[in-house]
């Protein structure tokens, strides 16, 4: 895979349910993370004192972060509204040369600031809430 820019890793969210996604406007970051829990099986009869960990088992999530300016645009209204009506749409992360991650989540956490001197900005942070997809590129 060769060196792709950070800009093409996009946040999308399906603005009004039935699957017309728009990019989370004003981001300047962007990351994914994926997590499983694990179910630690380990007994006195385990080999050398090693954990054991018992495969397919847990929770599985991801989240999602990003940073950016405000721009107020509809995406920014969109996820506002959102936020405090504690929705759970569709979103979309495009990996760049990779593929597409697709699934429910819900904004965790929503943050605007400044200063005097220069742009408004705010942090976006949301949490999987249902199986996710990965499609191929």
């Amino acid at each position: 895979m060769a060196v792709q820019s950070g800009r093409d890793l996009l946040i999308r969210m399906d603005m009004i349910g039935d699957g017309t996604f728009e990019t989370v406007a004003g981001l300047r970051a962007s990351r994914l993370s994926f997590n499983a829990d694990t179910v630690d099986v380990t007994s006195l009869e385990s080999e050398g004192g090693w954990r054991e960990l018992l495969g397919g088992a847990g929770v599985r999530s991801a989240s999602i972060a990003g940073s950016g300016v405000f721009r107020d645009a509809a995406s920014d209204g969109r996820a506002r509204q959102v936020f405090f009506d504690g929705e759970v749409p569709r979103f979309q992360v495009i990996i760049p040369s990779f593929g597409r991650v697709e699934g429910p989540f819900q904004i965790t956490s929503l943050e605007y600031s400044g200063t005097h001197d220069g742009e408004a900005t705010y942090e976006i942070a949301l949490a999987s809430a249902g199986a996710l997809a990965f499609v191929a590129l």
